[in-house]
């Protein structure tokens, strides 16, 4: 456990230092918040929104610090391409392999490129939560969770058809409803523990912008 967390410290501390040369090399060639780059901009939602105490639709957000570090506790961080509770290649922060990866199970993936998947994961479930939410206004709490959810089980299960309840409440503007909908706990047509689990945290998150594990916490705040 000890190891496993220490290469999540690791891991994050590296995508941290990737995201400060980046902001570094976008300060030296002059870009600002006010740029076209839309990386720049990207860039800054994270820094700048994260904090605002103001609910704002999903397009103008972009996931927080916090949340890609409770994903990666969740998720774990694998160098070896492995597979998961459904089946599926899976390697990094829950990167699910595709053929044009390249890769097979079992063979080990450098940081760098674990990177990769990661940061491009994340605009995945970012884009996904826009389209699926539209104009509904969000706290930054709400979004992460959403993305969280949208990382975890994909765009396509979060469709009318395969979330009908999710939607509805989407469309209502009905947060409350929307938080019990939350639960996401089959893999391959069997309830798993740490979706469990991590339902119950991104339901949290969600609802009280608590991002701290619910298994460390003592019986009488889990409720």
């Amino acid at each position: 456990m000890r190891e496993r967390r220490a290469r999540r410290g690791e891991f994050g501390r590296r995508l941290r230092k990737r995201k400060a040369v980046l902001a570094l090399s976008a300060g030296a060639l002059g870009l600002s918040t006010g740029a076209s780059d839309p990386a720049m901009l990207d860039w800054n939602k994270t820094t700048v929104q994260a904090n605002v105490d103001q609910r704002l639709p999903a397009g103008m957000r972009s996931v927080s610090e916090g949340m890609k570090a409770v994903m990666m506790e969740e998720e774990g961080v694998r160098y070896h391409v492995y597979r998961d509770v459904a089946g599926n290649p899976t390697v990094g922060v829950g990167h699910l392999v595709t053929a044009e990866d390249g890769l097979s199970v079992g063979q080990r993936v450098g940081q760098d490129r674990i990177l990769d998947f990661f940061e491009e994961d994340l605009k995945q479930a970012e884009s996904a939560v826009a389209r699926i939410t539209g104009d509904l206004p969000l706290y930054q709490n709400e979004f992460d969770a959403l993305v969280d959810l949208a990382f975890n089980v994909g765009e396509g299960n979060l469709s009318p058809a395969n979330s009908p309840h999710l939607r509805a409440a989407i469309a209502a503007h009905d947060y409350d409803a929307i938080a019990s909908q939350l639960d996401y706990v089959h893999a391959d047509g069997r309830v798993a523990g740490g979706l469990v689990n991590r339902s119950e945290r991104r339901t949290r998150i969600f609802e009280l912008a608590s991002y701290a594990d619910p298994r460390e916490l003592p019986a009488s705040e889990r409720a």
